[in-house]
């Protein structure tokens, strides 16, 4: 446990070499990357981590921000050399948020069902939002993870076809995540005064943006979007898989990503 201010920031570590930092998506947490933290570390120093309010580590009163408190990770394990950053969904705005801070601590980004913070898209919102609202209301957290567990895990795909094991899982985490909100502790505050959206033209280093084919729309345009704005940036999709493609696919998902490590990044 790493402390930050009154906060407990829940974080794991193994192998040894390149530094590479996987960051949850925001209905998950570090337990998301189980596959990955195996696999990776046999040939990379691997660190993944809870964010606060998420997982084992647990709200607290107080304002804060996600990068902060990564920042505050990264330093207290003593990275030197620049990482490579992991990041689903939220944990991938905060390691763009990142990148944008600290520029020269990252070697290259990988961005999984991602937006950058202020990206604003017209696009219908999936009918199942609504009833998340009403369950919400009524304090019924276990159908808001249900619903969310069909609107992000499932997609368009009918529940019995997907992997119940992995479904289980990403409900379990988003269960857990919703309780920590319910308590009703800290402020989380934005990553920077200036949204990701309107700087994207500072990121230099290699990207690889990675989308579920059966994410929800908003989610496949931001992809897109990534994919006009960087300049040297690869987007795959992952097909059969919702908005944590990890889970969905795993094998095709280190494929994709021991690949562009290999290749863009130029690590063996």
């Amino acid at each position: 446990m790493l402390e930050v201010g009154n906060a407990s920031i829940h974080y794991e570590t193994a192998g040894s070499g390149q530094p590479i930092v996987f960051i949850h998506a925001g209905i998950a947490d570090s337990r998301q990357w189980n596959n990955e933290f195996l696999r990776f570390s046999e040939s990379f120093n691997v660190i993944r981590y809870d964010m606060r309010g998420f997982g084992r580590s647990e709200p607290v009163e107080g304002e804060f921000t996600h990068l902060d408190d990564l920042i505050a990770l990264l330093e207290h394990l003593h990275v030197d050399e620049p990482v490579i950053l992991v990041g689903c969904s939220m944990g991938g705005g905060t390691a763009l948020d990142y990148v944008l801070k600290e520029p020269d601590k990252v070697k290259a980004l990988v961005l999984v069902d991602s937006a950058p913070s202020g990206l604003q898209i017209d696009l219908p919102v999936p009918a199942k939002f609504k009833l998340v609202e009403t369950a919400d209301n009524a304090g019924d957290l276990e159908l808001v993870a249900e619903l969310e567990t069909q609107i992000w895990f499932d997609g368009d795909r009918a529940t019995n076809t997907v992997n119940q094991e992995m479904r289980k899982l990403a409900y379990d985490m988003n269960l857990i995540a919703l309780n920590h909100d319910a308590k009703g502790l800290g402020e989380k505050l934005p990553n920077s005064e200036t949204p990701a959206v309107d700087r994207l033209a500072e990121i230099r280093i290699p990207v690889l943006t990675v989308i579920g084919d059966n994410d929800i729309p908003y989610m496949r345009a931001a992809a897109d979007y990534l994919l006009g704005k960087l300049s040297n940036i690869r987007k795959l999709t992952i097909e059969n898989a919702g908005h944590l493609p990890n889970l969905d696919q795993p094998d095709d998902f280190e494929r994709i990503l021991v690949e562009f490590i290999e290749t863009d990044v130029a690590i063996k």
